[in-house]
């Protein structure tokens, strides 16, 4: 049961001082949001804050849930997607903690959302340097994906190559084979999508995107029989999203 917030300062019996009761309001905002309830979360996670703004932990969870509306959207353009919204959160977090890796991190990922590839790099860079950082292959893949996409495909490269130290990381080698197929390198990158989709993992064995790129990279090296089985799979995965469409419309010999 969601506890109702009292008035700070409150002399009641048994009453919860505000920082408690925005921790649990986190709590529940949290649950909800790992079992894919994105919009009741965001109701909780705004209590939560309401309660103490100071929170870093709801001010973080808050910018997640919005950057959760965003996945998967085709230009960032739905009515739910708000990556504004996302990154005041991230740097409320980090205001609110300094030196909230997490929170540097995903402010980093959502600047490159926003194109913003210059700053994002900026806010990636001492990320990666960060010996106390756990996750540093995340760091490395953000920063890694924002000089590929302004243009710095070598630097980019080499970043990328740190972010998958960690062989798990589909998401890295996907990137990777992104920056081959940039520089016209169609061996390498097809050898990066085939590592992206064999990682055991289901997330990494339906990664659309790579699918799809995998697809692409193989016609242009003139596997043409092994690219159609790679946009079937695409297509499977599902029809709907704009990756599967595309892939629907290479199969059906659409340009």
């Amino acid at each position: 049961m969601t506890m109702t917030a009292c008035p700070k300062g409150s002399s009641q019996p048994g009453a919860q001082s505000p920082e408690r009761q925005s921790d649990a309001e986190y709590d529940v905002a949290l649950d909800l949001f790992s079992k894919g309830q994105s919009r009741q979360a965001l109701d909780h996670i705004r209590k939560a804050i309401e309660l103490n703004e100071e929170n870093e932990r709801a001010l973080y969870l808050a910018s997640a849930i919005h950057l959760s509306f965003c996945a998967g959207v085709q230009g960032f353009s739905a009515p739910d997607c708000n990556l504004g919204e996302a990154e005041r959160y991230a740097r409320l977090a980090l205001k609110a903690k300094d030196g909230f890796r997490d929170a540097r991190n995903m402010l980093g990922q959502i600047l490159i959302n926003e194109k913003k590839y210059a700053e994002a790099i900026t806010v990636l860079e001492p990320l990666t340097k960060d010996a106390a950082y756990a996750e540093p292959h995340l760091a490395w893949g953000n920063l890694g994906w924002a000089q590929v996409l302004s243009g710095q495909v070598d630097a980019g490269i080499a970043s990328l190559k740190n972010s998958i130290t960690n062989p798990k990381f589909c998401v890295g080698h996907y990137r990777l084979g992104v920056a081959f197929d940039k520089k016209g390198d169609f061996a390498q990158a097809e050898t990066s999508f085939t590592n992206a989709i064999s990682v055991d993992n289901p997330a990494c064995q339906n990664l659309q995107e790579a699918w799809e790129a995998r697809a692409r990279v193989r016609m242009k090296l003139g596997k043409t029989a092994d690219a159609r089985t790679d946009f079937e799979k695409c297509r499977d995965i599902a029809a709907d999203s704009a990756t599967g469409k595309s892939c629907v419309k290479a199969l059906s010999g659409s340009p």
